[in-house]
């Protein structure tokens, strides 16, 4: 009888050693790869780096041209209402974004006399109602994000929430396993 329990715990305790090892070992393997955060002399000394490069020498030169100053000028406007995610009225100016973009599906709109790239992402199905959009229909447009790039005219406002006529035409789902 003891030899058939010895016979039946011995591959227990074997195998549960086993997973035991595995598991110490897959826990050293993860703390190895986490990184710390860079801390913010290292961030400016990165920065400084990048602005020595050609890209950064050019990034610099457009944000003190008038473009990039306008750009930023357009930014500043809508700044508060980003921040506080609050309404912001718009018309649909242009239903094709500039030449050569790679936002991904998106409109020209006009927000206190100021041009916009309203911005939703690569195209998809949740796009349908925003596909139905005309020249100078008034939109409600609430945003999280707005965003500037050398390569475009315009600040981009990412559309998380557009309304026309008082109904919600589109809401940006919310990430999944994110903040």
């Amino acid at each position: 009888m003891k030899k058939i329990i010895y016979t039946l715990i011995l591959p227990l305790v074997v195998i549960s050693g086993l997973v035991f090892a595995n598991r110490e070992i897959k826990n050293e393997a993860s703390k190895k790869s986490t990184l710390k955060p860079i801390s913010a002399v290292e961030r400016k000394a990165a920065l400084k780096k990048w602005e020595a490069t050609p890209d950064g020498i050019k990034y610099k030169k457009w944000e003190a041209s008038p473009e990039g100053k306008k750009v930023y000028a357009g930014e500043a406007k809508i700044r508060k209402h980003i921040s506080a995610f609050t309404n912001m009225e718009a018309v649909v100016t242009s239903l094709s974004l500039p030449p050569g973009s790679r936002l991904g599906f998106g409109v020209m709109v006009r927000i206190n006399g100021d041009d916009y790239i309203l911005s939703f992402g690569s195209d998809n199905k949740e796009f349908q109602q925003l596909h139905g959009l005309k020249v100078n229909d008034k939109l409600i447009i609430r945003s999280h994000n707005v965003s500037h790039a050398p390569k475009y005219s315009y600040p981009i406002v990412s559309g998380d929430y557009v309304e026309r006529d008082s109904k919600l035409i589109y809401k940006r789902a919310p990430r999944k396993g994110g903040c």
